[in-house]
């Protein structure tokens, strides 16, 4: 795995390293629910970009703004236990922070946050 850039999911490096401190998973298992939630949403895309809000595109991913319980279904569609969709879900807002923080939109994205969540999906 690569420390930058989208692997096998459309998650960096370091939103990486931080979901896995905050959730309570063994640091292993994220990367492996990471690629089979990004299987899903893959083929998912087209429904996600006529159904949501897209607040973020670029040529690696494309982030969806959604409503905070929509993880719920994302972690049942794949088979995921409560603790594991929270990981994953983690992973997607530390990804979508550092992209606030990247292109100096990090205010908007935390009020962003504050009322909804995001899916983060690559598309590369």
């Amino acid at each position: 795995m690569k420390s930058e850039g989208p692997g096998p999911f459309p998650i960096d490096g370091q939103p990486l390293l931080l979901a896995g401190a905050k959730a309570s998973l063994p640091p292993s298992r994220l990367p492996e629910l990471l690629a089979a939630v990004q299987r899903y949403l893959s083929g998912e895309l087209e429904t996600y970009r006529r159904s949501y809000e897209r607040i973020y595109t670029d040529d690696d991913r494309e982030v969806f703004v959604v409503p905070t319980e929509h993880w719920e279904s994302i972690g049942e569609a794949c088979g995921l236990d409560r603790r594991e969709t929270d990981g994953v879900r983690r992973a997607h807002v530390e990804q979508f922070r550092r992209l606030g923080s990247k292109t100096d939109r990090r205010e908007e994205f935390e009020t962003t946050l504050e009322i909804r969540s995001v899916v983060v999906i690559g598309c590369s």
